[in-house]
């Protein structure tokens, strides 16, 4: 999966990969076709040969589920052609070649690598070094579970000068505990000295915030301001995070604008309360117009996204189209039969039984059509009359995040403030295989009521700004919450840093706006994706 802040951070190499289910059987266009509807030619299949080598059966399944399931399936070479059994067990490189195969944004030339679909071990007892995805210790993930030291960082400046600033510091951690801050600039991780050398030195930063005793040294930015050194030694630990990083009622004129920062799309019980308690607060002291700030905010669950659109909508979008989602034509015309070897499960992975016993499958027991996948707005909450709403956006912001705005569109007046979207308006949900590793192709495209979509370039922003991390997340002043504030009141007097800000850091000069600054997109192990997973909470 594409990530230009850390490449490679997913490792899809999966040495000991085994496929028991079938042992019977960005750079980037603006826009991308949908699947051909007409079914893809079988072609020649003489060299899958009957075989009881689990390697091979692992390099058939990649490959035919792919041509099943996969988004742009159509476009799929045969079986001969592609002879998926010459990866051997590199299956990173066999899953990087489909999404080359098929010419599509999947595949990233300059980076070669694959921009959406990715491999992911879901074992915790002893997992292969090689199967993980790498970095998963450094971000909370999307049950809220965290197991690092808390601090999320993002090197702003360019390859020969730049610093690694705190940007957020997750709830419930070490971090927090210790009084981290966002905005504190760090010079020193372990007693190494980081800022002159980015191309030479992020391997070594990446690997020194994701040991279990992290000492970092710098100083703290307050209000924008130079403030006092900072040394402390933080601790690895297990905890619970809430997807809110940041939550308040400004008030600008005669304007109330609700502001949230969220992190992630995390599972009902980790976000619906939190982001229920936020909008109720809201909803008690009038608000009418919101900022959501998605800067963060790489996806998750497609419920939860759908759950903060209902939040945020106004109660004349209730029954209307939500969205749509797109599976390719095998699947909206029941021809993936290999889904057959898919157990349906429940939200706790248990495997589901119809009538009489038999075992329910992702075949069988789910409709992958259009009208059977198109969502509906069903307003929930007391907040019912905003109409304008501004989202804070970044490179990192996708998938679900998309989603969401995307969704309201048609409903609100939206403005975007910040940088271009990742851009994945494509979701997934997972091939499980050996009961051990979740395989996420790229499989449906979402569009809005108006069937607008295809954003795989990202979203523009109506007002490209860069970040200023020395503010805190809800700080007035703050660029991003700044300009939202003005957007949504203009006379309001709201002021924040220009466009092309320098900063000044330790005597070091960071230029915000030049046109050779690192370009982040998230932060280390962090999710990026669109979970479709509506099967499993019926």
């Amino acid at each position: 999966m594409k990530n230009l802040l850390f490449p490679k951070v997913v490792d899809f190499r999966l040495a000991g990969l085994v496929v028991l289910l079938l042992l019977g059987a960005c750079k980037k266009n603006k826009t991308q076709p949908e699947p051909d509807p007409v079914a893809p030619s079988i072609g020649p299949n003489t060299l899958q040969t009957a075989t009881t080598d689990r390697t091979q059966l692992s390099n058939d399944s990649l490959f035919l589920y792919a041509k099943q399931v996969y988004f742009w399936n159509s476009a799929l070479p045969s079986y001969d052609d592609f002879n998926p059994r010459k990866y051997g067990s590199n299956y990173d490189s066999e899953l990087l070649n489909i999404a080359k195969a098929s010419g599509s944004v999947d595949y990233v030339t300059a980076d070669n690598e694959t921009k959406y679909s990715y491999i992911q071990d879901i074992t915790t007892a002893n997992p292969s070094p090689t199967a993980n995805v790498q970095g998963a210790q450094m971000s909370v993930d999307l049950e809220g579970n965290g197991n690092d030291t808390g601090v999320m960082w993002i090197p702003f400046g360019t390859n020969n000068s730049y610093t690694i600033f705190v940007t957020v510091v997750a709830p419930g951690s070490d971090a927090e505990a210790q009084g981290v801050k966002r905005g504190w600039a760090i010079s020193k991780i372990n007693g190494i000295s980081y800022g002159n050398n980015y191309p030479g030195e992020y391997l070594s930063i990446y690997s020194e915030m994701a040991k279990s005793s992290v000492r970092i040294e710098g100083f703290k930015y307050v209000n924008g301001v130079q403030g006092e050194a900072f040394s402390v030694t933080l601790t690895k630990k297990s905890y619970k995070s809430s997807p809110v990083y940041a939550s308040k009622v400004i008030t600008s004129g005669n304007k109330k604008i609700g502001y949230i920062a969220y992190g992630r799309f995390s599972n009902e019980s980790n976000s619906f309360e939190a982001l229920n308690n936020v909008f109720s607060t809201f909803s008690s002291q009038g608000v009418t117009d919101l900022v959501i700030d998605l800067r963060y905010n790489g996806g998750g669950y497609v419920y939860t996204a759908e759950r903060l659109v209902n939040l945020i909508a106004p109660s004349t979008a209730f029954g209307k189209v939500m969205y749509k989602e797109y599976f390719n034509a095998d699947m909206q015309n029941k021809r993936a039969v290999i889904l057959k070897n898919q157990p349906l499960t429940d939200a706790n992975d248990k495997v589901q039984y119809a009538t009489g016993g038999r075992m329910m499958n992702l075949y069988d027991d789910q409709d992958y059509t259009v009208a059977k996948n198109t969502h509906n707005f069903s307003k929930v909450g007391s907040v019912t009359g905003v109409t304008n709403v501004v989202f804070l956006v970044s490179r990192s912001t996708a998938s679900a995040s998309e989603l969401v705005i995307n969704s309201l569109k048609p409903e609100m007046n939206v403005k975007l403030v910040g940088k271009t979207t990742y851009g994945k308006p494509v979701g997934f949900f997972p091939i499980r295989i050996q009961n051990r590793y979740d395989v996420y192709y790229a499989m449906f495209e979402t569009k809005n009521s108006q069937d607008q979509g295809g954003y795989f370039s990202g979203m523009t922003p109506d007002y490209d700004l860069n970040e200023n991390p020395t503010y805190q997340l809800g700080d007035e002043k703050e660029v991003y919450l700044a300009k939202a504030i003005s957007i949504l009141n203009p006379v309001s007097g709201a002021t924040s840093l220009a466009k092309g800000a320098v900063m000044s850091v330790n005597g070091k000069i960071i230029n915000l706006d030049s046109p050779n600054a690192i370009q982040p997109v998230d932060q280390p192990g962090s999710f990026i994706g669109m979970i479709e997973d509506r099967f499993k909470r019926k």
